[in-house]
């Protein structure tokens, strides 16, 4: 299967949090008692796509992570991960954008 420049080129820190993800589902799985088979038949996905989403593997599809976490009940915090709330660097420049005087309450002739 050709891999695509995107899953080449992705940064070391979103290969980390795909791990770590792709581990404590593993780990969430396992504290459930369900087997590989039941999740993978439960997801309509192969046991060979559930153990590349285990491992991280960024050709899994997010959709397919959002069936799992589904199942294992955790799905509720996946839209919070971009949430404008919570997202530093965006709320600082907007901050930044701001103009630096209001203008004053406009005169009537």
């Amino acid at each position: 299967m050709k891999r695509s420049d995107a899953t080449d080129s992705l940064p070391r820190a979103a290969r980390k949090a795909l791990v770590q993800l792709g581990n404590d589902i593993a780990l969430a799985r396992k504290k459930r008692r369900i087997s590989t088979i039941s999740m993978a038949e439960r997801a309509f996905i192969s046991r060979n796509t559930l153990h590349k989403l285990e491992r991280g593997e960024p050709t899994v599809s997010i959709g397919i992570y959002a069936t799992v976490l589904a199942l294992l009940g955790l799905v509720e915090r996946l839209g919070d991960v971009a949430d404008r709330r919570e997202d530093a660097l965006g709320l600082d420049l907007e901050e930044e954008a701001l103009p630096s005087r209001t203008p004053g309450p406009r005169r009537r002739s």
